[in-house]
């Protein structure tokens, strides 16, 4: 298997579909502490995104489909979701260049993702949001000796990651106002950011 282009759109028509799926267990979980728009924000981004991808040049890299990925987000999904995600995403292009696999490069492409969502929205691990999967899924793709395991890598610690975030108090977003009223709840962004890497294990 290679990370190729072929691997890239069916990754992200991937998350498209399972964000269609678990639309309405993101909008719960950002209901109890959010603003209850996640799952409907990400949904309709995605929603774009698999329509645009059908207009993409056969011959697009990798890179060129996560820059598509980014900017549709960045233009269809309002919240704090599009932003951090499109954010992610555009940093993930970058870091692919014109890369005809990401095979070589997948760890620099899910750190440089962790990177632009951290220098967007200010959080740490342990501030409950989707940092707190994001940061353990790069440590464990780089500690990885493959691709293919990587990505499995990088899935699981992300969804250990989200469950994480449950005991947390949360130190950013609008999850912080609640003090310790957030504790037992999971993170949304966590929670669609595992979702988004098992995706990538899965195809």
């Amino acid at each position: 298997m290679s990370l190729d282009a072929d691997w890239t759109r069916r990754w992200i028509v991937l998350v498209a579909d399972r964000i269609a799926e678990r639309k309405a267990e993101l909008t719960h979980l950002d209901r109890d502490i959010g603003d209850g728009d996640h799952g409907e924000n990400l949904d309709r981004g995605f929603s774009a995104v698999r329509a645009r991808l059908d207009d993409l040049d056969a011959a697009a890299t990798p890179g060129a489909i996560l820059k598509l990925v980014a900017t549709t987000l960045i233009s269809t999904v309002g919240g704090a979701s599009g932003p951090l995600y499109g954010t992610a995403f555009l940093r993930a292009s970058t870091a692919a260049g014109d890369a005809e696999t990401l095979d070589d490069v997948l760890v620099d492409v899910l750190r440089a993702a962790r990177d632009g969502i951290v220098a967007r929205g200010k959080a740490e691990a342990g501030d409950k949001t989707m940092v707190d999967a994001w940061s353990p899924a790069v440590e464990a793709a780089a500690a990885a000796t493959d691709a293919r395991s990587a990505l499995e890598a990088a899935a699981t610690a992300a969804e250990a990651g989200a469950a994480a975030t449950e005991p947390l108090v949360a130190r950013k977003g609008r999850a912080s106002y609640l003090g310790e009223r957030a504790i037992g709840h999971r993170d949304p962004g966590s929670e669609s950011t595992a979702l988004i890497l098992r995706a990538a294990a899965d195809a």
